[in-house]
């Protein structure tokens, strides 16, 4: 959080070298300077970059920023740095600025840029400034690749660094930077597309030093001899990097694997994404599914030819952005060659197509992007029917079928208007991921216990031995979920190879891989001693360390993480008499600790995306645990920033992907009415109702003709086979709208609109009815889960939508008992509920309903099966079962899912039994319920200072003994549980 005032900009954007959004670059920028020996008492210095900084003083690193924001609302950041300051002597600012130059699910493209202004004072008058200017110097850092792959659609790049190609000191004072060009200036503060700087309103995260627990494995390992990432959907779609939308298209990828003799080969594709529709050897087809392999990954063997074998990989459906990670194996000596000349910067690659192409918005899905998706469809379905296509479409198809049955690189040259060589930028250098996943061998030896040094604190390095003609794996296990950034100190030749990769989960030897992620480093050692800290933040449990090309044994002085996240400190407690809830909680919290970054995060490792839906949850979660009520606020309010996308309000911010999931922006509605509860800020009711309103008046506009919300968009909730179509009127979700309106009928009040109050509160009971009349179902005596696009009402009646009719008020009378009985006994033809997430919505019903026991009785259960399973935090989903037994290699995809961390709100909240109940916890409700425990302690922080404990046992008797120690100032409701006698002590604190 930024604790100086707004500050007065003398500083100008600067950047350099010659593209104005470079891909994957990362720049160094210096500026020494002579500090007055005297006369100032305060040093501060504000910095914002395009897309992130790392900031040093004279060497000693001050923060890294800026928190996640829209280019147009761009955050800075302030920092205390006088300590740091050396008086009447030489001192150097350095930047090391990261820009993406592509949008991802937490950054939306603008341009490169830093800027930065130094600031010493006294008595607030400026003494000495240092700002950005044509006087500061900046190469492009030589030792990173921008080649290094995309880690994902989400994320922006892995890293790949030579440290051969630079030199470490390069922070330092003493440093001469006089061969590095000037920078440039691009223009003053306001410029597009930062045309405007706000400060920080949250704090700044942490950096921990975490040491592992120990070397889970050693293996002796041989790899494939080729493999890559290929960027797909930069390659078909040129200029797709400003947002970060998928795109559906069909084409091809081409390339020649050049043999001296005929050979086996194995290929394999190590994530195939959803558009992968095979592989074409020599004009013969080998669909996906013919192809072995597990989950997603798929392999071909097969036999090439002495000379010349064409390969080409059909594509055909949704590309989000995944990449293609491929593998090539071969019992004899290969290269790959593009199948036409091309340039220096030409990869062996060149793409067919695309054929036809559309962009895929989900709340914008046209007539014209319904046709371009029938060709798509067409290319790569040979009976699909073809009646009605215009000739110029059917010659789209032909083409796409034809190129199929190519079997040299000859018969792609009728083709030519459609191919294009893929850049080298397109193709990275290998892929970590696709080498940890694809092996020719892999053999598992003992540990030696002098490589357990590795994950010790002290000075004696692990050796790591070495294999003729094979790589060193060792396995680091840190213990427990984690996110920050890997650092490592080694000693090795140069040249020598470093490869880290990290995951969530392994079992018995099993490793549970990340799918898409390529959550890895390269680091190419020079010689000598030496040390690297990652500048990129990643999640995971588990570090793979792979030793590549050493010619003597390494000595690797340790691995350590600088975990990063939220601030906080643990206020909220909770134990009880059951050591299984315990860990349940321990986890829970946990979780949202690691899910919080400058943002309320889904993941620490797959995504780190703020999901705006997720966050209602997370806020609850987060005020039982923590308070933190400044980042619920922050992201509250970024979520207005998307309607430059869509009025609708995205469900990721601030994100390149234009999409909506409605429920999301029906949650955000409520957690700000929530946060007024939680904090009794007035002023923020004020100043967010005018976006309330904006959004809920344009879904206002979808109500159909019968008075329901009828919309296209990802109509989603549930992880779960529930009917909740793209397009139709979806049940919950108009239920939710509904709670929604109320909501904001109220914070209309609370903002001083009484009007509009009634406006949304109508509105609101027009659509109840609505639901009543056509979403009901008197044969089954329960709602329905949609009405069809084309009138159809659902067959499918599930859990999800009789929890939210209950939780959103929306039957009353018998349609109301009927609820309640469904939720008490869910009948089996019913779809159960399928997330932790919805899990969430099914306890606050149960708890409305005062159905404690059981809503204790199922998080015992769910999360109960994740401690058995070796959880250190909560999991994204719940484990697939086959015959009622878990599959454990089907456990979850993320392992540590803020979603899922409900029982940090509900334990609190109602085993202990503190909840608010005027705003601000200005009064309070304390109500234990037992749920058969036999006693139960714990706190629970308040939103400005001071928290509340809560302490109960049971006798021997059955008497029921209650402490409670709170503030003076609170009006505190405290009873007995229902049923119970015995006694309460309240203490009062200031």
């Amino acid at each position: 959080m930024n604790q100086f005032a707004p500050l007065h900009w003398n500083a100008q954007w600067i950047w350099g070298g010659e593209e104005e959004s470079p891909r994957n670059e990362w720049r160094c920028f210096r500026r020494s300077f002579d500090a007055p020996d005297q006369g100032w008492s305060l040093g501060k210095v504000s910095i914002t970059a395009d897309s992130r900084y790392t900031l040093y003083i004279n060497g000693e690193q001050v923060g890294r920023g800026p928190a996640r924001c829209w280019p147009f609302e761009q955050s800075y950041d302030t920092y205390d740095i006088g300590h740091l300051i050396k008086p009447g002597r030489r001192n150097t600012l350095a930047v090391l600025v990261q820009h993406f130059g592509v949008s991802t699910f937490y950054y939306v493209r603008g341009r490169g840029g830093l800027l930065v202004q130094l600031d010493l004072t006294n008595d607030d008058k400026n003494v000495y400034s240092v700002t950005t200017d044509q006087a500061w110097r900046t190469i492009r850092h030589p030792g990173q690749d921008p080649r290094a792959p995309r880690m994902s659609c989400q994320h922006a790049f892995a890293e790949r660094i030579d440290a051969n190609g630079w030199d470490d000191r390069w922070i330092d004072t003493d440093y001469s930077d006089v061969d590095w060009p000037y920078a440039t200036v691009l223009g003053s503060v306001g410029m597009e597309p930062w045309v405007t700087l706000k400060p920080r309103d949250i704090f700044p995260l942490t950096e921990e030093t975490i040491y592992p627990s120990r070397v889970e494995g050693l293996s002796k390992v041989v790899p494939v001899p080729w493999t890559a990432n290929l960027e797909l959907r930069s390659q078909m779609i040129p200029g797709c990097d400003d947002d970060a939308n998928a795109y559906v298209y069909a084409g091809y990828v081409a390339t020649v694997i050049r043999t001296a003799s005929a050979a086996k080969a194995v290929i394999g594709i190590t994530y195939a994404p959803p558009l992968f529709g095979g592989i074409i050897v020599n004009g013969v087809r080998h669909s996906k599914a013919s192809m072995r392999g597990e989950k997603n990954e798929r392999y071909l063997d097969t036999e090439l030819r002495e000379g010349d074998n064409l390969l080409l990989v059909e594509l055909s459906g949704n590309d989000h952005g995944r990449g293609l990670f491929m593998g090539i194996d071969c019992n004899a000596p290969f290269e790959l060659a593009a199948p036409f000349p091309a340039g220096e910067e030409a990869s062996p690659f060149l793409s067919i197509g695309p054929f036809e192409s559309y962009e895929y918005i989900d709340h914008q899905f046209d007539e014209q992007a319904r046709a371009k998706h029938r060709i798509i469809n067409a290319c790569k379905d040979d009976k699909a029917e073809l009646s009605g296509l215009e000739p110029s479409d059917l010659e789209k198809i032909t083409a796409f079928r034809k190129v199929g049955r190519a079997a040299a690189a000859a018969d792609l040259t009728e083709f030519e208007p459609w191919v294009r060589t893929v850049p080298r930028r397109f193709v990275s250098p290998e892929s970590i991921l696709s080498l940890s996943i694809m092996k020719k061998q892999s053999e598992p030896l003992p540990v030696p216990k002098s490589l357990q040094h590795v994950v010790t604190a002290n000075s004696i390095p692990g050796i790591v031995p070495i294999f003729e003609q094979a790589d060193t794996e060792i396995i680091i296990d840190f213990g427990c979920q984690t996110v920050g950034y890997i650092t490592f100190e080694v000693e090795a030749d140069e040249g020598t190879i470093l490869d880290f990769y990290g995951y969530e989960h392994m079992r018995d030897g099993w490793i549970q891989h990340m799918n898409y992620l390529e959550n890895s480093i390269r680091y190419i050692c020079r010689q000598g001693r030496q040390r690297y800290t990652s500048y990129i933040r990643r999640g995971f449990r588990y570090l793979a360390v792979t030793v590549r090309g050493a010619a003597k044994p390494v000595k690797l002085y340790g691995v350590q993480l600088r975990q990063s996240h939220y601030p906080v400190a643990e206020i909220g407690q909770f134990q009880c008499s059951d050591s299984l809830l315990n860990d349940i909680w321990e986890i829970s919290r946990t979780t949202a600790r690691l899910c919080m970054e400058d943002t309320f995060v889904d993941c620490p490792a797959y995504e780190q995306t703020f999901w705006v839906g997720d966050s209602r949850n997370e806020a609850l979660i987060a005020y039982y645990l923590f308070g933190s009520e400044e980042m619920v606020k922050h992201c509250l309010e970024l979520v207005p920033g998307s309607r430059g996308q869509t009025p609708l309000y995205v469900d990721q911010v601030p994100s390149g992907w234009n999409s909506v999931i409605p429920n999301w922006t029906f949650f955000w509605v409520n957690a700000c009415r929530e946060y007024y509860s939680r904090t009794g800020d007035q002023k923020f009711a004020e100043s967010i109702w005018p976006h309330v309103a904006y959004t809920l008046d344009h879904y206002l506009k979808l109500i159909d003709d019968r008075g329901l919300l009828f919309m296209d968009g990802w109509n989603f909730l549930d992880w779960a086979p529930i009917d909740q179509p793209r397009e139709g009127a979806v049940t919950h979700q108009n239920m939710f709208f509904v709670r929604a309106l109320l909501n904001a009928a109220e914070l209309a009040e609370i903002a001083g609109v009484k009007g509009e109050s009634d406006k949304y509160r109508a509105s609101a009971e027009a659509l109840c009815r609505a639901i009543n009349q056509h979403l009901w179902s008197e044969e089954r005596q329960a709602y329905l889960d949609c009405i069809h696009a084309d009138g159809r009402p659902s067959d499918i009646f599930s859990m999800q939508t009789q929890v939210v009719a209950y939780l959103c008020d929306i039957g009353a009378g018998m349609r109301k008992e009927r609820m309640e009985s469904l939720l008490i006994s869910p009948p089996s033809n019913f779809v159960p509920i399928g997330s932790p997430f919805m899990s969430f919505f099914y306890y606050e019903a149960l708890a409305k309903m005062g159905r404690h026991r059981q809503m204790i009785d199922d998080i015992r259960h769910q999360y109960g099966q994740m401690i058995e399973y070796g959880a250190t935090t909560c999991w994204e989903m719940y484990p697939k079962l086959k015959d009622g037994r878990i599959l454990p290699k089907e456990l979850t995809r993320s392992h540590c899912h803020a979603w899922s961390a409900a029982p940090g709100y509900f334990l609190g909240a109602y085993v202990l039994g503190i909840r608010e109940t005027g705003p601000g916890w200005s009064r309070v409700t304390v109500m234990p319920e037992p749920c058969g425990l036999s006693w139960a302690r714990g706190s629970v922080p308040l939103p400005n200072e001071g928290r509340i404990d809560v302490s109960w046992q049971l006798d021997e008797s059955e008497m029921f003994h209650l402490q409670v120690r709170l503030p003076e100032g609170i009006d505190a409701d405290v009873r007995l549980p229902d049923g119970y006698e015995g006694t309460i002590d309240i203490q009062r604190i200031g």
